[in-house]
C-alpha cells in the first residue's frame, strides 16, 4: 500500500471515529492539520479516548512518550503518527 493511500485511509477513520465520539459543528469546515485542542474538540480526557481508538483500531501500542501535540492534536498528525508506528512495527 502506497503512503498517501495508507495516510488517506487513516484521515478517513480518525475523522469517523471524531464526528461520532466528539461535538464537532462542522466536519466539513475541519482541516486535517486543525489543532484539535485549540479548536475546543478535545481535551485531556479526549486525548485518552484518542489513544484508545488508535490502539484499538491500528493495533498499535501508543506509548506515553508519544503522547505529543505533534502525533496526536491534528488529523494528519495521528494519520502521520500511525502510519510512521504500522511502518516501524512491520519492519521490526
Amino acid at each position: 500500500m502506497t503512503l498517501i493511500l495508507a495516510l488517506d485511509r487513516c484521515k478517513e477513520q480518525i475523522r469517523s471515529f471524531l464526528a461520532s465520539n466528539f461535538y464537532i459543528s462542522d466536519t466539513a469546515k475541519l482541516n486535517d492539520d486543525d489543532s484539535l485542542l485549540d479548536q475546543g474538540i478535545i481535551d485531556s480526557t479526549g486525548v485518552l479516548e484518542v489513544v484508545g481508538f488508535i490502539e484499538a483500531n491500528f493495533g498499535i501500542a501508543v506509548d506515553d512518550s508519544e503522547i505529543l501535540p505533534e502525533n496526536l492534536d491534528s488529523i494528519q498528525g495521528m494519520a502521520h503518527y500511525i502510519v510512521r508506528k504500522m511502518s516501524s512495527t512491520a519492519d521490526a
